[in-house]
């Protein structure tokens, strides 16, 4: 994916408290930072703390998918960068690139499939038509996309 048109989504270093027995990244902190990411894109088009608290709704992780493409050692300094593949009136098809900062090298991806849903009632809710503004806007600011092969991948073994 092109950075230079993607959606600065997060940043930081590699936290000691982040690293595994292996001496690198524990899985379940990619997938905060992927966490992360997802907060400033919400933040973005506008599902932010006072939308949630004033309307009861939220972005739902329906689906994820995560490539750990290299190991990172305690200090790397991370940036994710982040792009809405696709929407609907109430879901959001979105992807993650974590690089190393200082060199751009891709470390992980993540593919979401994310649900807008009424937290009152707990079912899933069509976006109101500001926060639909909000990521028509979001998409036509942030136009990266991911490489091709990139998307809907699956999990196999491959068979000879």
């Amino acid at each position: 994916m092109d950075i230079s048109n993607a959606f600065p989504a997060y940043r930081s270093p590699v936290r000691e408290e982040w690293i595994d027995y292996n001496g690198h990244m524990s899985e379940a902190y990619y997938v905060l930072v992927f966490g992360f990411a997802t907060d400033a894109l919400m933040d973005a088009i506008g599902v932010d703390e006072t939308c949630r608290a004033r309307h009861d709704c939220s972005l739902y992780t329906l689906e994820a998918h995560v490539r750990y493409l290299r190991e990172v050692a305690e200090g790397v300094p991370l940036q994710v960068h982040s792009c809405v593949v696709d929407s609907d009136h109430k879901r959001l098809h979105v992807y993650h690139a974590m690089q190393r900062e200082d060199t751009g090298e891709l470390l992980a991806t993540s593919e979401l499939m994310l649900m807008f849903v009424d937290t009152a009632s707990g079912r899933s809710a069509d976006f109101p038509a500001a926060i639909g503004a909000e990521i028509a806007r979001f998409k036509t600011r942030w136009q990266a996309r991911p490489e091709e092969g990139e998307l809907g991948r699956r999990i196999a073994i491959p068979r000879r």
